[in-house]
């Protein structure tokens, strides 16, 4: 059985490659954000956190790196900048100027690199793939997308009171660390407050006195296509500031699964990665 696997394994790997046209490395960082080594405009060696909740790359004002070869405007824009990446170059790539970032990252760069291409985030190797056509999908399952304003959406089952399904939509957002965060108007309308236990709370007070209270709690199933989670770590907004309108899933979820997006950016197909089973990532 070992090695019937083994050959399986080794099979779809030597198929995969025959269809790629382009890689890109990468690692994981302890707070499962994506991280890739760049060299931007010849010049500045900048390590840029994958987003994938965005088109474009962006500078953080927290960097070590300099980025003093990245021109930027009034409006703190900055046009027509070349990324290279090993032996890749990509052109025409625009950044913003003090954008804050995830730990150990410079900035941050989207999906603008694989612009009208299939790609595979490749969890288990740690590397993009992209491709002019799409690879063999055996083993992948399909899941619809809704590409808007630079952004994925795709619909999750929360199993909040009960064995009622409730459906979600979330954006997928590499940038956030944990599994998922609810929308306020989500956590409101469920009434997560009173029907998930809660495990944690934290509240952050701004200028004005008003209160931010970022809760932890435990979801009894979500699903994914036909991917079922149990007693889930999830977060959401309460208090007096609401400004949490969209629903994530997060980089831990994103971590679980090896994904491969066709070029028309209307479905993502995905299969459990080496960390489909790990802990649950908590946020402090």
């Amino acid at each position: 059985m070992l090695k019937k696997t083994g050959l399986l394994l080794l099979f779809s790997a030597g198929f995969l490659s025959t269809k790629a046209q382009q890689t890109i490395p990468f690692r994981i960082t302890k707070y499962n954000n994506i991280i890739v080594k760049t060299v931007v405009n010849k010049k500045d060696s900048l390590d840029l956190m994958f987003q994938i909740a965005m088109k474009d790359g962006a500078i953080s004002p927290e960097r070590k790196r300099k980025a003093d070869h990245i021109i930027f405007n009034k409006e703190e824009i900055s046009e027509n900048n070349t990324v290279d990446i090993g032996k890749l170059s990509f052109k025409d790539i625009l950044f913003t100027d003090n954008q804050l970032t995830g730990p150990e990252a410079d900035g941050k760069i989207g999906t603008g690199l694989f612009e009208g291409k299939a790609f595979t985030i490749d969890y288990d190797n740690n590397q993009f793939v992209i491709f002019d056509k799409m690879p063999d999908l055996k083993g992948f399952q399909p899941i619809q997308t809704i590409y808007d304003q630079d952004a994925f959406y795709v619909v999750g089952d929360n199993v909040i009171d009960g064995h009622r399904q409730e459906e979600g939509h979330f954006v997928l957002q590499s940038g956030y660390s944990g599994g998922i965060l609810y929308s306020n108007p989500f956590a409101e309308e469920k009434d997560l407050n009173k029907k998930l236990k809660i495990t944690g709370e934290k509240t952050l007070k701004d200028s004005k006195g008003r209160s931010l209270v970022t809760k932890q709690a435990v979801l009894p199933f979500f699903k994914l296509g036909d991917m079922v989670f149990k007693n889930i770590s999830i977060a959401f907004f309460a208090g007096e500031i609401k400004t949490q309108n969209v629903s994530y899933l997060g980089a831990d979820m994103l971590r679980r699964f090896i994904w491969v997006f066709d070029a028309d950016r209307k479905t993502a197909y995905i299969k459990p990665s080496k960390y489909y089973s790990e802990p649950y990532y908590k946020i402090n």
